[in-house]
């Protein structure tokens, strides 16, 4: 195989010498230089034809460059021309341009300055305006609260509103219709009997004695066998005295004198019983009529014969808080183990000071305290300073720092609603709030047990629960109400005049679990009425008094106050509950 391809290799190569070989001889021979020579003539002459022809070519050419160049000159040296007339024109019509440009512009900003002017006037007059407004909404806003949508009592609203009668006539007259079964007034155990005889005309020989046998009888009437009765009540008050009297002896030696003892608290010559004090007490202390109007009255009802003295009547209320220390431990003791306390603050005068009054109640018991001052120092020495449980009021803040858990009254929300919806009739969230509340405080009146329904049986398995998809249903409408309520201010700022709408809102979202706690819990109601209704007694008190003299009086009246309220949870007669207080310590006279 190697020496086949060594021959190949030596016969090319052989094959390139030959061809070297005859070249050289060419070269040597001197043909190969006159072939190329005659080759190089031939070119040269050849080019140098076609350069005289282009060079003729580029004369020609030229000649006409110079032509055209000069003709452009001169069409150029005219549109020269033109356009510097053009441009002296435009020019012109430039500066005439700019000066009505200026003109213009001094004239809008003239127009400007006045226009600024007027919208600065313009926003002074609407802020002006809206300020007005703002004040006309705060005035509506005061003049129209009253009682239904405020915490103002309707006793001081001197011009409130007739309730209206929203039931539709109907044209018959008033009182019982035909057919309707009537509630006649009660009968009472007659004291004495007077019989009216009859009329003669209606009698019959049957009916008739020997002698009232010559009498005209009629066969047209016969007795029914019915007695027809009406009574005439009245009222008599007469003084009831018992005098006790005894023998005196005198000591011959040492001169003493000495009888046998009267019975325990016969200490003065007279002494009045417990009819007649709590008699006084009552007009005085619950009926708010003054002291001298009640002497006077009872003066008057016993035929001028018992005149009580101002001072014996204004001691009632030391002597029945004295006589009465053991059931007000008691009632404090039951209170501070209630599941739920009602509580609230009111203001009271004492010398022409400001002093307070703190209620704390439940079902069965009350509590009234006379402070100084109200918030924590008000709260010092009364059971909510110790109290764990749930406590219900206004939104005093104070109570916050007190109890286990806190219910908002939700009577004072409708009200604070119903204002709101007065004063921001473009909202809508107050509306759909206080028709929730409505909803929620008619579900829990009707969980009292007399009307459990369907929650019977629930409430029995789990007492302090109440119907967990109700609550969850009821707490939903709650935020989406909140969500609404955030959506509508923020498209519509609160006005700086009346805020109470938008800070109603605040208070709901941030104290939420504070106004629905009386859904988790049957114990605890959703208002705080109870404690409104015994504070109104002392406000009705103190409109009578204006002003107690000292704070011990004060002091006295609210120990009584919360004993009398006491006595009226438990449904006893509270005339006689007190007379018998009033008697404690005086020996009964027996009857012979």
């Amino acid at each position: 195989m190697l020496n086949k391809t060594a021959f190949i290799y030596m016969a090319n190569l052989q094959n390139k010498v030959k061809d070297l070989t005859e070249q050289v001889r060419a070269f040597k021979s001197g043909e190969r230089y006159k072939a190329l020579e005659k080759y190089y003539e031939d070119s040269f002459a050849a080019k140098n034809r076609e350069i005289k022809k282009l060079k003729l070519e580029l004369g020609e050419v030229r000649a006409q460059y110079t032509e055209l160049r000069n003709d452009w000159l001169e069409v150029i040296e005219d549109m020269e021309t033109e356009h510097a007339k053009a441009i002296k024109q435009k020019d012109r019509a430039i500066d005439a341009l700019r000066r009505q440009l200026w003109n213009a512009q001094n004239t809008i900003d003239d127009q400007k300055e006045k226009l600024l002017a007027q919208k600065k006037e313009l926003y002074q007059v609407q802020t002006e305006l809206e300020d007005e407004k703002g004040k006309v909404l705060n005035l509506k806003a005061q003049i129209n609260r009253d009682y239904e949508n405020s915490s103002i009592p309707s006793s001081l609203k001197p011009n409130r509103k007739k309730i209206t009668n929203n039931r539709e006539k109907t044209g018959r007259k008033p009182g019982g219709q035909p057919g309707h079964k009537g509630h006649p007034r009660r009968k009472y155990t007659p004291t004495r009997t007077i019989e009216i005889p009859p009329i003669e005309k209606h009698l019959h020989p049957g009916c008739m004695g020997e002698q009232d046998a010559k009498r005209p009888t009629s066969p047209d009437y016969k007795e029914t066998g019915r007695i027809i009765t009406k009574q005439l009540v009245n009222i008599q008050v007469s003084l009831d005295v018992t005098e006790y009297t005894t023998p005196e002896f005198k000591n011959v030696i040492t001169g003493q004198r000495v009888h046998a003892p009267f019975p325990e608290g016969l200490v003065n010559e007279v002494t009045y019983g417990g009819s007649i004090k709590a008699f006084a007490f009552l007009l005085n202390n619950r009926c708010n009529v003054s002291i001298m109007k009640a002497s006077d009255f009872l003066c008057e009802l016993t035929g001028g014969v018992l005149r009580l003295s101002a001072g014996m009547i204004n001691s009632l209320s030391k002597d029945f808080s004295k006589k009465t220390q053991a059931e007000q431990k008691k009632a404090f003791a039951d209170i501070l183990l209630s599941p739920a306390i009602y509580t609230d603050f009111t203001t009271a005068k004492v010398g022409g000071k400001n002093m307070a009054v703190l209620v704390c109640a439940n079902d069965n018991h009350v509590i009234y305290f006379a402070k100084e001052h109200k918030g924590h120092k008000g709260i010092e020495g009364t059971p909510i300073e110790t109290y764990q449980g749930a406590l219900i009021h206004d939104h005093d803040k104070t109570f916050y720092n007190y109890g286990g858990d806190h219910q908002e009254c939700l009577e004072h929300v409708r009200r604070y609603l119903k204002d709101s919806i007065a004063n921001e009739p473009n909202l809508t969230w107050n509306t759909q709030m206080r028709q929730l509340v409505k909803e929620m405080m008619h579900f829990k009146s009707n969980l009292n047990p007399g009307r459990l329904g369907e929650q019977k049986a629930q409430l029995a398995t789990s007492p302090n629960q109440i119907d967990p998809k109700q609550v969850a249903s009821f707490e939903s409408r709650y935020d989406e109400i909140m969500g609404l309520a955030e959506n509508e201010y923020d498209y519509e700022p609160p006005s700086k005049y009346y805020m109470e709408g938008y800070n109603l809102y605040k208070r709901l979202a941030e104290y939420k679990r504070n106004h629905l706690l009386f859904l988790y819990d049957k114990n605890i109601e959703p208002t705080n009425n109870l404690s409104e209704r015994l504070l109104r007694n002392f406000k009705r008190k103190q409109q009578q008094v204006m002003s107690f003299r000292s704070f011990d009086g004060l002091d006295f009246l609210c120990q009584s106050l919360g004993i009398i309220a006491s006595i009226v949870n438990h449904g006893k007669n509270l005339y006689e509950s007190l007379s018998t207080i009033f008697s404690h310590g005086i020996e009964q006279p027996t009857a012979t």
